[in-house]
């Protein structure tokens, strides 16, 4: 194994949470999100010889893991007989149930969302400051943080719209 390719490796261990993340938020069923991971490792190891090292391993990969999401969202939405599912991973885990409820909702709300959309959540719930998001998505600072204004504002809509 050459060099560059353990140290992909490595990297990618390093920042697997984004890839997994993304792969939620866009991925309708589990098939579909370990497809999406396939996708996303292949576009990010082709494309790692040319990385630069400008921006962090982290921002570059959720970049390549956006396109490849969205470029995968774009292809599947023409195929007609694509069948879309509302499911959504369930959270297995022994914290408050009403807490397991409001995060189902919010992760429900967060599929209603477009591409860009769900992009910006999700950098956005990866605690990423407005300068990475900007640099990822490739707008500036103010643009994401009028954007998320936006998005708050519609998540609450389709939230409280799922609650009557």
């Amino acid at each position: 194994m050459a060099a560059s390719e353990k140290e992909f490796i490595a990297l990618v261990n390093q920042h697997q949470g984004i890839l997994h993340k993304v792969a939620r938020l866009y991925g309708d069923n589990p098939e579909e999100r370990r497809d999406l991971l396939q996708e996303m490792m292949l576009q990010a190891w082709r494309s790692y010889a040319n990385f630069r090292a400008e921006a962090a391993f982290g921002t570059w990969l959720y970049r390549i893991a956006l396109n490849t999401a969205i470029s995968h969202l774009k292809k599947e939405s023409r195929r007609p007989d694509r069948i879309f599912l509302d499911t959504m991973p369930q959270v297995v885990d022994d914290t408050d149930p009403q807490e397991q409820e409001q995060l189902q909702a919010l992760y429900t709300a967060i599929k209603q969302l477009s591409g860009i959309e769900k992009a910006l959540v999700a950098l956005y719930l990866e605690a990423q400051p407005y300068q990475a998001i900007a640099e990822i998505l490739g707008i500036t600072p103010n643009n994401v943080a009028v954007k998320m204004a936006r998005v708050k504002e519609k998540l609450t809509l389709i939230i409280k719209q799922q609650q009557l």
